[in-house]
């Protein structure tokens, strides 16, 4: 008997991916790794994957998953980015947990440019973003009350913390429509609202995560305080940048740690199993082609 690629007998392992943000478009440990190009139902991804295996002392290896979310080069506007094809193609390569890294700015004088935050909520700002795998014939709605996944967002919090970043547990991140960085009005009222950070990034990528059903989480480096604090110089691409090279090789030490520290399967860190109960289309009038199109995103339960 066939095994449905998206179904948790093949999904087993544990896989973990990485969409490296600004800054981080590449990672010195996967060197030695295979670029990857991957076709998708949704589009092309922002480039090539980088696949390698990263040997483990007391464990199997891990296989991991690397893309650059702006391409390399730095060429695709956060609302250029292809997300479903993204996060289609992580799915493609077997990846079971997705490890978003994104530059922030800070909303909280206590977390400090350099910092590093663990978000557990998101508030969306975001306009004309394609943000489900579903439609066109089939309709789904998958539960997002918590958008990241705690066991796995835990764990990737710790390793930060023992690749010696500050951190900072949960809080709130804004996604804006960007590329412009906020008005002062909109960035106060983001404070009035209690979000700890805002970025451009993160959604719809962590909708599709779920629908995907990765396990998510956003390892979110603060690189300003964006405009409000009247003390600080109002964000500039210079600042921004220069805050995130130094926080490269603290993003790849905590990275590592993480790798370092996962188990195996998935039985002991699970995923999300969003889509078991989430379609509400007929499977008897869904059409081959969305069939197609969404084998990898329900076809294990179609």
């Amino acid at each position: 008997m066939t095994v449905h690629p998206a179904s948790p007998a093949a999904r087993d392992r544990v896989v973990l991916g990485v969409v490296g943000g600004s800054g981080l478009y590449r990672m010195a440990a996967l060197a030695g790794g295979t670029s990857t190009e991957v076709h998708t139902p949704f589009g092309s991804p922002s480039g090539p994957y980088t696949v390698a295996e990263l040997e483990r002392p007391g464990g199997p290896p891990l296989k991991i998953v690397f893309l650059a979310r702006h391409g390399q080069g730095h060429r695709l506007l956060p609302a250029e980015v292809n997300y479903r094809a993204n996060v289609h193609g992580f799915k493609q390569l077997g990846v079971t947990h997705l490890l978003s890294v994104s530059a922030v700015g800070s909303l909280r004088e206590s977390i400090v440019p350099g910092h590093v935050v663990f978000p557990d909520q998101f508030i969306d700002r975001t306009r004309a973003r394609a943000s489900t795998f579903f439609g066109e014939g089939v309709v789904a709605h998958v539960q997002f009350g918590e958008p990241t996944t705690p066991q796995f967002r835990a764990a990737a919090r710790d390793a930060a913390k023992r690749a010696g970043a500050v951190v900072h547990d949960g809080g709130t991140l804004v996604v804006m429509e960007g590329p412009a960085f906020s008005s002062k009005a909109e960035s106060h009222l983001y404070r009035s609202w209690g979000a700890s950070v805002i970025g451009m990034t993160a959604l719809p990528e962590a909708k599709l995560a779920r629908e995907a059903e990765l396990a998510y989480a956003v390892l979110a480096l603060a690189t300003d305080y964006d405009c409000w604090h009247e003390a600080e110089a109002e964000v500039s691409v210079q600042e921004v940048m220069a805050t995130v090279a130094r926080n490269v090789e603290l993003a790849q030490r905590s990275i590592l740690e993480l790798v370092r520290a996962l188990p195996p399967t998935t039985a002991e860190l699970p995923y999300p199993r969003a889509c078991e109960f989430a379609t509400m289309t007929d499977p008897a009038t869904i059409s081959p082609g969305a069939r197609e199109r969404l084998d990898l995103i329900i076809g294990h339960y179609l």
